[in-house]
């Protein structure tokens, strides 16, 4: 009997890791997905896994998703099954949005660009400062030579697509071009993953003009029903499952400004005048790249210092 026992646990162990390895291999995940999606215990007996209802005025910047057309139909499924049943991220992506959109709200709203693009730097970089593969940079992940295309200072010392404001004020004049040339925000935001050439090159060769109508790359043929699945689960959490106080969130601790026109020798002094650390300078400055500042050329660079009895700094 014990022989037995063992091999039907073995079979359940076996069954449970053929449903994860089909699912990454189906594209629905990825690794990371299934490493960090929460999984519900046998004893936790009212959580239940449904079908998502897609609401039917879903839009991009108030551009209307022809959810009538099932190829579509099925794509926006996708995203919202994908983005509500990988809760941890969607809980991470709400705390940050908490923390980051106040910044970036502003800027979109003063450059014209409809609010809706902010959902687009969460589906780019989870509003982290990470770098791609490709080397595309910071929460709005700007390619180096695009950066300094549109003025951004790009090398070992300094980079500013790792400065929040600047970068997204960079992000709303690409995004403004790339809406001028293809005439609808959702291929600008499309362009915006691809490239505004790439987005020519299949919009000539399958003589279409429309998102909805491209065949595009996996990437790029996801990306704005995410951005809308996204947009839809942040406005909505509780439809979605999702419960937070405002105690949940993350938030900005306030800093104030100090210019700084001089080469800075060490960073980890100049903190230490702030009464904070090398690591908080790095945080709340991020496109300082190195350990110093050359600034030969006495350009007036402005820093953000946390105000103070916000970090507890060790002695």
């Amino acid at each position: 009997m014990k022989t037995i026992k063992n091999i039907l646990m073995l079979l359940g162990v076996f069954f449970v890791i053929s449903t994860l390895v089909f699912a990454v291999q189906s594209g629905d995940v990825d690794a990371a997905d299934v490493a960090e999606n929460d999984v519900a215990t046998e004893s936790n007996t009212s959580y239940r896994i449904t079908a998502i209802e897609i609401p039917e005025n879903l839009n991009f910047a108030g551009e209307s998703v022809p959810l009538e057309d099932p190829e579509v139909m099925e794509r926006v499924d996708r995203e919202f099954l994908v983005n509500t049943y990988w809760q941890s991220n969607a809980l991470l992506l709400m705390k940050r949005a908490h923390k980051y959109f106040p910044v970036i709200e502003p800027i979109l709203a003063k450059n014209g660009v409809p609010d809706d693009f902010k959902y687009l730097a969460l589906a780019e970089s989870g509003l982290q400062n990470v770098v791609s593969p490709a080397g595309a940079t910071g929460f709005w992940q700007i390619m180096k030579g695009t950066g300094r295309d549109y003025g951004l200072e790009v090398n070992e010392n300094v980079d500013e697509r790792y400065h929040l404001e600047k970068a997204t004020e960079v992000a709303c004049r690409y995004i403004l071009n790339s809406k001028e040339k293809f005439g609808t925000w959702t291929l600008a935001a499309a362009s915006y993953n691809a490239g505004p050439g790439s987005i020519n090159k299949f919009m000539g060769i399958q003589k279409a003009e429309n998102y909805y109508d491209l065949l595009l790359g996996e990437e790029t043929g996801r990306y704005v029903f995410r951005i809308m699945a996204i947009k839809e689960i942040l406005n909505n959490p509780e439809k979605y499952g999702f419960h937070l106080d405002s105690k949940d969130m993350y938030s900005a601790v306030p800093t104030f400004k100090v210019e700084v026109s001089e080469p800075v020798l060490s960073f980890a002094d100049f903190a230490h005048k702030y009464e904070i650390n090398y690591k908080i300078l790095k945080r709340h400055n991020p496109w300082l790249r190195e350990p110093h500042l050359a600034n030969q050329s006495k350009k007036t660079y402005t820093l953000e210092i946390p105000n103070k009895g916000y970090y507890h700094i060790g002695k």
